[in-house]
């Protein structure tokens, strides 16, 4: 079975690749553990710059909400399963918090849900035309996770980020650049060569300058700050996850019974 997380280093540029596709990169423990793997093996390489990327045409749909509803009928294993997928998103969270070098993310398509938090915890962020950021947390009646609520408010204000919760708005890739939340907007066959654009800048600087600089601004009490409230997004999703009205969401959400 392949990885749905790849890993590659060339030119002392990590690469981390999201590969579920099919799954439109939808989030599974499974994929999350990779994930994590991956970041391990990319911070044992000692990158110039992490880059963040997904195959196929989103970035990544958030969980998958097919997966919990598998787990539905027993609420003891849907907790189990929610604690799981919810708590290993923030940890991969924050090891790109916590990453030495810069970040960065190219956004192929759609980014839904809690892996919003996955672009969030990039530094510069290039963005497809077609790409977009939506929640579909009140669609479905899960609590807002992957930084929603724990990130989102610093990078944009407190009114836009409750905005696009409450109206589940559909932030286009322009909106995003114009918000601060992407560096760049361009055609989807060029987002791969905006990065590269970027690794080539900063091959021409001082890397332990840049590290110093990421180091400076994600120090420990600014990631504990961080990690306390995305903890606070997981206990409130696992309030949510087993009530009724939360159930009927998750089946109009995927046409079960």
């Amino acid at each position: 079975m392949p990885s749905l997380v790849t890993f590659s280093h060339d030119r002392n540029i990590a690469r981390v690749r999201l590969n579920r596709p099919d799954r439109h990169n939808a989030l599974t423990p499974g994929l999350l553990d990779d994930l994590r793997n991956c970041l391990q093996l990319a911070r044992g390489v000692d990158p110039d710059a992490l880059v963040l990327s997904a195959e196929g045409r989103s970035f990544s749909t958030g969980g998958d909400v097919g997966g919990f509803m598998d787990h539905a009928k027993n609420p003891d294993e849907l907790l189990a399963y929610s604690d799981r997928i919810v708590g290993t998103l923030h940890d991969a969270i924050i090891d790109l918090l916590e990453f030495p070098s810069p970040v960065f993310a190219a956004v192929n398509g759609p980014v839904t849900g809690g892996s919003l938090g996955l672009v969030l915890a990039a530094d510069l962020i290039a963005m497809s035309e077609t790409a977009f950021l939506q929640p579909y947390y009140g669609v479905v009646g899960f609590g807002p996770d992957g930084g929603w609520t724990a990130l989102l408010p610093e990078r944009i204000g407190t009114a836009k980020a409750l905005e696009l919760q409450y109206l589940n708005s559909r932030l286009k890739a322009e909106d995003a650049l114009r918000l601060g939340l992407a560096n760049a907007v361009v055609p989807e066959k060029d987002v791969a060569h905006q990065i590269d654009t970027w690794t080539a800048s900063i091959a021409n600087m001082n890397s332990n300058t840049l590290k110093t600089t990421r180091a400076n601004i994600w120090d420990k009490p600014r990631i504990s700050t961080v990690r306390e409230r995305l903890n606070q997004e997981k206990h409130r999703f696992l309030q949510r996850v087993t009530a009724r009205d939360t159930l009927e969401g998750m089946k109009r959400f995927t046409g079960r019974p």
